[in-house]
């Protein structure tokens, strides 16, 4: 079974994706008679979760679902029931509302897992969430959510991940649209067009170098989407769902190279205008974005800019939610 691992390394920063073409079925899979005792929060997850879109959220610790190589703890209850009512609200909910009742029940990962703890691996890397061939997806770290004030960024597309934060955007939303984008081109193929734009600067193994700020100068959204063209296609559609227009904007920005003096000031034309040396970056951010937005559109009927104005709405609201009482 192929792995998708996302982590921060100690000196560098980390992501891994590799996606299998599994085949989802709106038929439930899950056996709804859970042999432990179901207390309310179990209650909603059924109906909110298995009954409504076909996902088997697993906030308790299993030796089973989880993978043994790594020294976990549990995620903490009322951490994972703030998580997921998050993550029905921001997420499930806002395709819902773009999509229909159908689409993700269709096309959504099978089972939700999580932990409580960062895991470490042999690398001493931190990895932040493993998602198994479209069906699974496990998300580590739970225990760093502030109920009481949980931090979603939508404004900032660079976290500085050496010095570590707690925005979940980051942890948790980036993530799963990520992975939600690469169940959806395995189920029907984008255009080969887009894997040309940045043919020749994909690093299959130097991406890891590549900080996400200077990314863009190289046609990327993000370091990790340096890596190859599938995880290129869905690093854009993950930074631009989750991040408002004002943040797109910043990364296309920083796509564009000035010219400098010795002194690292811009050099000005006549107007008072700084003089753009290189924007191949920015030009080929644009030319792939508008052909995984066609994709979305003609494929699968799906406006990401509507997608993302819904997201953000329903992120901005988070604030004013009672993360602690089941509704």
């Amino acid at each position: 079974m192929k792995y998708i691992k996302l982590f921060i390394l100690i000196a560098s920063v980390s992501l891994f994706a590799a996606c299998s073409d599994d085949s989802l079925d709106s038929k439930s899979i899950f056996d709804t008679q859970n042999k432990e005792e179901q207390n309310d929060f179990d209650k909603w997850l059924k109906t909110n979760y298995v009954d409504t879109y076909n996902i088997r959220f697993n906030y308790r610790y299993s030796d089973k679902e989880t993978n043994n190589t790594y020294n976990l703890a549990p995620a903490d209850f009322n951490k994972s029931k703030a998580l997921a009512i998050m993550v029905k609200h921001i997420w499930l909910d806002a395709y819902k509302e773009v999509m229909g009742d159908q689409f993700l029940k269709n096309y959504s990962p099978r089972v939700m897992q999580l932990v409580g703890s960062a895991a470490y691996d042999s690398q001493s890397s931190i990895v932040m969430g493993t998602a198994e061939g479209g069906l699974k997806v496990t998300l580590y770290n739970v225990n760093i959510i502030d109920v009481d004030n949980p931090i979603i960024d939508s404004e900032n597309p660079f976290v500085d991940k050496k010095k570590g934060t707690n925005d979940l955007n980051y942890w948790f939303f980036h993530t799963m649209n990520h992975e939600f984008c690469h169940i959806l081109t395995q189920k029907k193929n984008y255009s080969t067009e887009f894997q040309t734009v940045s043919a020749g600067k994909y690093q299959t193994s130097g991406w890891v170098n590549v900080e996400d700020k200077d990314a863009p100068s190289m046609g990327f959204v993000s370091g990790y989407a340096s890596g190859e063209y599938n995880e290129d296609f869905a690093e854009i559609f993950a930074q631009y769902v989750t991040h408002s227009e004002a943040a797109w904007q910043k990364i296309l920005r920083a796509g564009i190279v000035y010219e400098t003096d010795e002194n690292g000031e811009y050099v000005l034309d006549a107007d008072g205008n700084p003089i753009v040396k290189d924007a191949s970056g920015y030009k080929a951010i644009i030319q792939k974005f508008n052909i995984l937005k066609e994709y979305f559109a003609n494929t699968w009927g799906m406006d990401i800019t509507k997608l993302r104005e819904v997201i953000l709405r329903r992120t901005a609201e988070v604030k004013a939610m009672d993360l602690e009482t089941l509704k």
